[in-house]
This record gives C-alpha cells, sequence and structure tokens, in this order.
C-alpha cells in the first residue's frame, strides 16, 4: 500500500469512484462529503433527474469493476422518441448500430451503489457532514467544518476537489486569482428546469415507450421524459423563466392545467399528480462553468463538475467527469505518484475536451428544443442512421460523443460539426434520401 494520502472533496459520483479507483491502486484515501450520508436521509423534491450512462461512464465503471452491475439497474434507451403537439409519435435511433444505446439510470441509486462500494475498502475513510470551507494552498492544507460548528485542518499528499458546481477548493483558487493567473466564467442560459413525474401503471407497467428517451420539442421550450424500472418517467420540463411559456407566467394551479393541456397533451392525461408537482418542485437554473488552471503546485486538482460544469442536452455531464476519473488514472500509469508530472498532465488532457463537451452541450439544447421535428433535420437524421447502418467507418457527431470513448471530445465536435455541415446541405437539396449516392456521399465524408 502507497503511503500517499489523498484527500477528495466530494463525494458525488466522480469523487466517489475516483476514491474507489485510487484505493484500488493502494493509496490512503480520505473522502469528504458537506451532505449527510445520502443512503440515511431523503433526497430532495425534484433534485434526481435521471442520467443518461454511455460508453465513455461505462469505461470508468469498468475500472473499478462496477459497469455490470450498474448496467444491471440501467433502462437502455435506443432512440429519441419525438411527441408532436397533434399526438403522433416519431422514433429517431441514437445509432444505425443495434448495439449502440444510452441508458437511463438513477443518479441517486448510482451514487449510493459507488458509496456502498468505497465503504468496502479499509483504506478509504468517508466523513459526511464535512463541509470543505478553504484550501489553503500555501499551507497545503483543507479546512473543513464539522457539525458541532468546530474547524479541523486536514493534511493531506494530494488534494482533489470533485465538490460540483459550487466547489469551495475552485473558490479558494478564485479568491488568489491573480496569483494564479485563474480564469473563470459562468454562463446561464436564459431557460431552466423543472423537474415532473408520470407514474407507472396500475401493475407497475411504463404508460409509454420503455426504450427511448421521450422528448416534446415546442420551438423555444421542451419536455423530457426517462423511464424508471418501476415504471414511472422522470419529466423535465426546460423552459425560459421570463416570457409567454416561461416558469413565471406560472402560478395557478389553472395555469398549469392550461399550459399542459396545450403544450403537452398526450403527457398531461398521463400526469395525475401534475399540479402537486408542479407547485413542490423548485425551477433551477442551466448553467456552464469553465476555469483554468485545474491544478496547483501539483498538491490541488479539480475535476468533475467543479472544473467543468455542464448543461444536460447531451447526456455527458456524469460520462465526462467519470473520463476525467479514467484520465486521472492513465496518468498514475505513466507518472506514479508523481502528482508534480501527473495533475499537469491530466489538466492538459482534458481542458480542450471538456470545453468542448460544455459547448457541444448548449448547441444541443437548441437541436433538441427546435430541430428534431424541422424536416431537413429529421432527412439528416434518417441519412446517418443509413450511412451507420452501411458503412463501418461512419459515426455521427453524436455516436462519436456518446459511443467512441476512444475519439475525444474535441475531435467529435470538430469531425461532427463538418459531417453535419455536408449532410444538412445535401439533406435540404433532396425529397428521397433513399435515392441518394451514398458512395459518393462517404467519398465526400471521408475527404473532409
Amino acid at each position: 500500500m502507497s503511503n500517499s494520502k489523498i484527500v477528495i472533496i466530494g463525494a458525488g459520483l466522480s469523487g466517489s469512484l475516483l476514491a474507489i479507483r485510487l484505493a484500488q491502486r493502494g493509496f490512503l484515501v480520505e473522502l469528504h462529503e458537506k451532505r449527510s450520508d445520502m443512503r440515511k436521509v431523503s433526497m430532495s423534491a425534484g433534485r434526481s433527474i435521471n442520467l443518461a450512462l454511455s460508453d465513455r461512464g461505462i469505461n470508468a465503471l469498468r475500472l473499478i469493476g462496477m459497469d455490470e452491475f450498474m448496467l444491471d439497474e440501467a433502462i437502455p434507451m435506443t432512440g429519441r422518441m419525438v411527441h408532436g403537439l397533434d399526438g403522433s409519435l416519431m422514433l429517431q435511433p441514437y445509432s444505425g448500430r443495434a448495439d449502440e444505446y444510452i441508458n437511463s439510470i438513477s443518479r441517486g441509486g448510482l451514487n449510493i451503489g459507488l458509496l456502498d462500494k468505497a465503504e468496502s475498502y479499509e483504506n478509504i475513510t468517508i466523513y459526511f457532514d464535512s463541509e470543505c470551507i478553504n484550501a489553503d494552498l500555501d499551507r497545503e492544507i483543507c479546512q473543513f467544518k464539522k457539525p458541532d460548528g468546530s474547524i479541523v485542518d486536514v493534511a493531506g499528499d494530494l488534494f482533489v476537489g470533485t465538490d460540483g458546481a459550487g466547489s469551495a477548493i475552485r473558490q479558494s483558487y478564485f479568491n488568489q486569482s491573480a496569483r494564479l493567473r485563474f480564469s473563470f466564467s459562468q454562463q446561464y442560459l436564459s431557460a431552466g428546469y423543472k423537474e415532473l413525474h408520470i407514474p407507472p401503471t396500475e401493475n407497475g407497467g411504463f404508460k409509454i415507450e420503455k426504450n427511448a428517451l421521450h422528448i416534446w420539442p415546442r420551438g423555444g421550450f421542451m419536455m423530457i421524459g426517462l423511464p424508471n424500472l418501476d415504471g414511472s418517467f422522470t419529466m423535465t420540463l426546460f423552459t425560459d423563466f421570463e416570457g409567454e411559456y416561461g416558469f413565471n407566467a406560472i402560478k395557478t394551479e389553472e395555469d398549469v392545467e392550461n399550459y399542459f393541456t396545450k403544450y403537452f397533451p398526450d403527457a398531461y392525461a398521463l400526469m395525475p399528480d401534475l399540479k402537486r408537482d408542479y407547485f413542490i418542485n423548485p425551477a433551477s437554473s442551466l448553467g456552464t462553468i469553465k476555469c483554468y488552471p485545474w491544478q496547483f503546485n501539483g498538491k490541488f486538482l479539480l475535476l468533475g463538475d467543479a472544473a467543468h460544469a455542464v448543461v444536460p442536452f447531451y447526456g455527458q455531464g456524469m460520462n465526462c467527469s467519470f473520463e476525467d476519473c479514467v484520465v486521472f488514472d492513465q496518468c498514475i500509469d505513466q507518472f506514479g505518484d508523481d502528482w508534480q508530472k501527473v495533475l499537469p498532465a491530466v489538466q492538459e488532457l482534458r481542458k480542450i475536451n471538456a470545453d468542448a463537451i460544455a459547448d457541444l452541450a448548449v448547441g444541443n439544447y437548441t437541436e433538441m428544443r427546435d430541430l428534431v421535428a424541422d424536416p431537413v433535420f429529421i432527412k439528416k437524421r434518417k441519412l446517418e442512421t443509413k450511412l451507420e447502418q452501411m458503412y463501418p467507418d461512419y459515426f455521427s457527431k453524436y455516436s462519436m460523443v456518446t459511443f467512441r470513448a476512444d475519439l475525444s471530445y474535441s475531435y467529435a465536435q470538430s469531425r461532427g460539426d463538418k459531417q453535419n455541415e455536408v449532410l444538412m446541405k445535401i439533406c435540404s437539396q433532396t425529397d428521397d434520401v433513399d435515392s441518394l449516392d451514398t458512395e459518393k456521399i462517404m467519398e465526400m465524408i471521408r475527404q473532409l
């Protein structure tokens, strides 16, 4: 067992996974979490959004031997089920390859599974109700506030901040911005989100298609639904705070009924507790955080949402954070526990890709909200599905991001944008995708 003591701040998804992997490598790990043990308290209403687990996240779970265990608790989603205002349904497959799909998984269930696993290692000590209030970069300690109000100084060989979008470690960097030349940006969308619910049938079945991510695009706003193991669906309304369709325009139960019967009539009929859920669950903001540097002096490191919070519209927030842990592990393979080399290497490898998925996620909001019902986009998706079925070397931008963990986010963004430009132009000039010369199209794609 290594003598290096690693202090991880934040026992969420990436912090728990990283703690397990470092313990498997023989390091002594302290895992501090400001909240109480989520296995012993109820989850806050409206804060349990499902996650879309895909290849990059599965790779990380495989690294710690938990991929099959977690996939047993997930529901495959093979495509987007688009709900028209008239009640029509259209399934848009995520890929032309049958083995490429994403998985709906409970955030809380996944986190609990990771905490249970972490607790099984003798070289991991977990402290709940332990709130980091400061990273003292000069003294090389972190300070934690305990439930009784006392402040405890904790030393270590390495500190990793996986403490989310409101990171205390990142705030400590920010407090010394001039010294660290620390750059920070936080950009909010005009839209926010509110979680709602479709319950299961009386016998525990699904009221709508089980193996799909459901989406109600309405041009400027939308609602999505992800399946749960108990037959229910976690529904999320995404809309602006202001304006005719905004949260602030819906003030009464009558407003809720009028809004949903007008824009989401088929879903409204399946949501008996809608009015209660709407006013109990909060409307929350959506923002992107970028910052640099992530590491300081080979001693402190930001990972996950602490370094790169993204909006949820590519389903990659968790997957990206998990991939941070994989890259961290690969850098240990290369440099051992020479943190002066490991931390800069992680930062260099991940910063460009975190920025890429952040930008991709914002762009995908427009696609999900507006374009999935656009005739040219529909033809483009049909063509891409056909190309993926016919040509092993063709992958759409979505597939490169979601199903090709061997390709970086930045590469997928660059390559995917070029492909989309070509295919959208082709599809805007035809009414019959099946008549197109796919070999000629592939030659154009290969020459990009």
